[in-house]
């Protein structure tokens, strides 16, 4: 995950060029950008399903069990 300084160095970047694309370049970028985030729910929708299905399946874990392997994976690891 990039720091807020990184994103806004990136983003800075990005505008510069797009300022200089042509007017089809920018058509072809927002296409591409639509077509992305609509994987991208796409994706967040399949894993929401299948978690979802995975709770059906196997039930849910309960946050005081949740903790308590933390713990132990906290013990194991010192």
């Amino acid at each position: 995950m990039k720091t807020e300084r990184e994103r806004q160095e990136i983003i800075d970047a990005i505008n510069v060029l797009l300022n200089q694309a042509y007017d089809s370049t920018l058509d072809e970028i927002h296409a591409l950008l639509k077509r992305i985030e609509e994987e991208e729910e796409e994706a967040d929708l399949k894993a929401y399903d299948e978690g979802m299905e995975d709770i059906r399946i196997n039930g849910t874990v309960s946050w005081e069990e949740v903790k308590k392997e933390m713990q132990e994976i906290k013990k194991d690891v010192a």
